[in-house]
């Protein structure tokens, strides 16, 4: 008998027969000997729903002041959602019962709407397991030291899912939601993408932060330090398919050492359009520069991806970065208003319509001439490579968004993601 924890998205809860349908998979599950933890989402587009109202009634919000207050009203989506799954299930003659992050609980941070887990007591829902009940946990939401409740930020469920399954120690955590795995690249850009069977934890999490958006980072960030085996599956087959070929569906998300892992050189292509490119340009070219512009956007709270300094000339120098494109004007102004003048830097010049394109694959660490392969890809399709960053398995480009779709086929097509991996 193994401990199973499912986790399913808002799409998959998106209505009381899909609820039902996840009652009925789960009963199925429970039914073959295994004990089972459920996460789920709040329904499709609640959680926007909720958040909605509380804009409508304070459109001037500072950032934070009523952050406490968006916590315990966006919470209420995920338990709404369990207390139903919970119902869907009683209904089907199997026993459960559910709990809210604070009744567990889920220890958290007090860094409300993006909270961090720091412990879960497990003791509740071990008893529950065994005296035969199904178990669930609203996803996304924890408690503080005070007692408050806190969220975990936009994709949070997929962090919870994985930490109770690391806290419980359990055998796999299954990851429902509306496609039926990860892919080398999405297929609404490329059609000829083609599913994984495997990947590994360091490939999922650069395809994470690159811009894949089949799994939240936090999640595999959590996946990989406690070493919990992940599977991505559709919520959207028959739920009464064979329990032992639907163990076996969807994608695989484990260890590098596993022997069974595609040992493909490059698995994937992601891409990211949601970055702005800043430039500083005219910088005297002399320690702590980078510190003082760099510094002073931390400071704001506004992450930095992509960085490189050009060689100076004459003393000067330009340096130029990547943020998220939300916050684009806010880092501008911020350089305009107090690091150009303080510097004494010549201007600030920004593009906001740039993208980033990235492949991954764990098979680059011991093949020489992959960043060399894509960047003939992308002269051949004459594409401008403005900015390039790298690690051991991944080489990212920051080119113009317009040529995006073009870039992602063709280094699909370059490096053969199309065919199975040998």
């Amino acid at each position: 008998m193994a401990l199973i924890v499912h986790k399913y998205g808002g799409t998959s809860m998106g209505s009381t027969e899909r609820i039902r349908n996840v009652a009925r998979r789960v009963a199925k599950w429970a039914r073959a000997g295994h004990q089972m933890v459920v996460v789920p989402s709040a329904m499709s587009g609640e959680t926007n729903r909720l958040l909605g109202l509380a804009k409508e009634l304070a459109p001037s919000k500072a950032d934070t002041a009523y952050n406490r207050e968006l916590d315990m009203l966006a919470a209420t989506g995920e338990q709404a959602s369990s207390a139903l799954l919970a119902i869907a299930l009683q209904a089907e003659g199997m026993e459960s019962v559910s709990y809210a992050g604070w009744q567990v609980p889920i220890r958290t941070n007090s860094a409300y709407t993006k909270a961090r887990i720091e412990s879960i007591d497990d003791q509740k829902v071990r008893a529950d397991l065994t005296a035969g009940k199904v178990v669930i946990v609203t996803g996304f939401q924890g408690v503080d030291d005070a007692g408050h409740i806190t969220t975990l930020g936009r994709g949070g469920s997929d962090t919870s899912a994985v930490a109770v399954a690391a806290a419980m120690k359990a055998d796999e955590c299954l990851i429902y939601t509306d496609v039926d795995g990860v892919y080398t690249t999405d297929p609404r850009v490329v059609p000829e993408a083609r599913r994984l069977q495997t990947v590994s934890f360091e490939e999922m999490l650069e395809m994470a932060s690159l811009g894949s958006k089949v799994l939240q980072i936090r999640s595999v960030e959590f996946a990989g330090k406690y070493k919990v085996p992940m599977r991505v599956l559709s919520s959207f087959t028959p739920w009464d398919i064979n329990i032992d070929e639907e163990a076996k569906s969807g994608t695989l998300i484990t260890f590098e050492e596993d022997e069974k892992m595609e040992q493909a050189v490059v698995s994937g292509i992601a891409f990211n359009r949601d970055e702005a490119k800043i430039s500083v340009l005219g910088v005297p070219d002399k320690p702590g520069i980078a510190y003082q512009i760099l510094g002073a956007v931390a400071d704001a709270n506004i992450e930095v991806d992509v960085i490189i300094q050009n060689v100076s000339k004459d003393g000067k120098t330009d340096f130029s970065f990547t943020v998220h494109r939300n916050d684009y004007a806010r880092t501008i102004d911020l350089l305009k208003d107090k690091v150009v003048p303080a510097l004494g830097a010549q201007e600030v010049a920004g593009d906001a319509k740039i993208c980033k394109v990235s492949i991954v694959g764990i098979g680059m660490r011991s093949h020489v001439g992959i960043a060399s392969k894509m960047f003939r890809c992308l002269s051949e399709e004459g594409i401008n490579i403005q900015m390039i960053s790298t690690s051991e398995i991944k080489t990212s480009v920051v080119i113009d968004e317009k040529y995006m779709e073009l870039a992602v086929r063709a280094l699909h097509r370059v490096f053969e993601l199309d065919q199975p991996a040998a």
